[in-house]
């Protein structure tokens, strides 16, 4: 059950568990222009976080593609975000372009709050999209913005999974905050929303938000891995949260972006898979495969 060592065990780890391979939930892939800017941001970690944050495969996308498949990885949601009016629907057709030249991506799509949203967000219903990406930090907007109200509906009722980093890690925006998204859950309780690094570090309440909504899950991007553990750790009984959970967690890594290799990530979860009797390969399944593969339709 111990976790691969490093990037060359993975996939083999894999399939000692009976998997055909991992299903990645959260992963990014953006236009190249764009992605350079976002390292460009992380090589000023310093400033910005107060520590070095080294982007781990910053590699030619091609490579990066090749990276996943070595890893085992047989699907992944290649998710893209915009910070400002006009780019949502620019970088939807960008990932809809993507997943068709790349067999393992599945079509993913984003929005902002801006008159145009409902309607592009019906047209990448239409075309298939499985899965949407929202970053309220990044894109500094409030998520109850009554432009975003059908948007919502529209994602709840075709029964899409969203990917919402709306927690305060690893800062805090004008709009993060467990509690706010809350209120847009309220308002559509059936959509399926899948709280990017379990709502970090505003973990307690995230898994309350599991509670109170059937169709709320959590992903484990950067979450239990040393270099959160410095300074936004899990609670002790994590594991044990877990285990109440069990089918409500997905895999997700932030990879390229992340400061350390996929294999410590999965390290993390295999620890808390080992750390509680009613957890084990079951869980390890569930999280790496089964539930995130029901939710993106592989």
């Amino acid at each position: 059950m111990t976790g691969p060592a490093t990037d060359d065990d993975v996939a083999a780890w894999a399939r000692g568990l009976g998997l055909d391979g991992l299903v990645d939930i959260h992963v990014h892939f953006l236009p190249d222009r764009m992605l350079q800017k976002v390292w460009a941001y992380f090589d000023r970690a310093e400033e910005h976080y107060g520590m070095p944050w080294p982007v781990h495969y910053r590699l030619p996308e091609a490579e990066r593609v090749a990276t996943l498949r070595s890893l085992g990885v047989r699907a992944f949601a290649p998710l893209v975000y915009p910070h400002k009016p006009g780019m949502a629907e620019w970088l939807n057709g960008w990932a809809l372009e993507f997943a068709e030249r790349e067999a393992d991506a599945v079509p993913t799509a984003t929005f902002y709050p801006e008159p145009e949203a409902a309607s592009y967000v019906d047209t990448a219903i239409r075309a298939g999209v499985r899965c949407f990406k929202v970053h309220v930090q990044v894109g500094a907007y409030d998520p109850r913005d009554a432009l975003l109200d059908p948007v919502w509906g529209a994602i709840a009722d075709a029964g899409i999974p969203a990917v919402i980093h709306c927690g305060h890690g690893p800062l805090q925006g004008e709009h993060t905050g467990l509690d706010v998204f809350a209120e847009v859950l309220t308002r559509h309780p059936h959509l399926v929303a899948v709280l990017a690094h379990a709502g970090m570090p505003e973990y307690a309440e995230a898994l309350e938000l599991v509670r109170r909504f059937p169709r709320v899950h959590l992903d484990t991007t950067m979450v239990g891995v040393p270099f959160t553990e410095s300074f936004m750790p899990v609670p002790e009984d994590w594991p044990a949260r877990m285990a109440d959970i069990a089918d409500r967690v997905v895999l997700g890594t932030d990879f390229p972006n992340i400061p350390y290799d996929y294999a410590t990530q999965l390290r993390a979860i295999a620890g808390w898979a080992e750390a509680d009797d009613r957890l084990g390969d079951a869980f390890l399944r569930a999280v790496l495969h089964d539930t995130p593969a029901k939710l993106l339709g592989v």
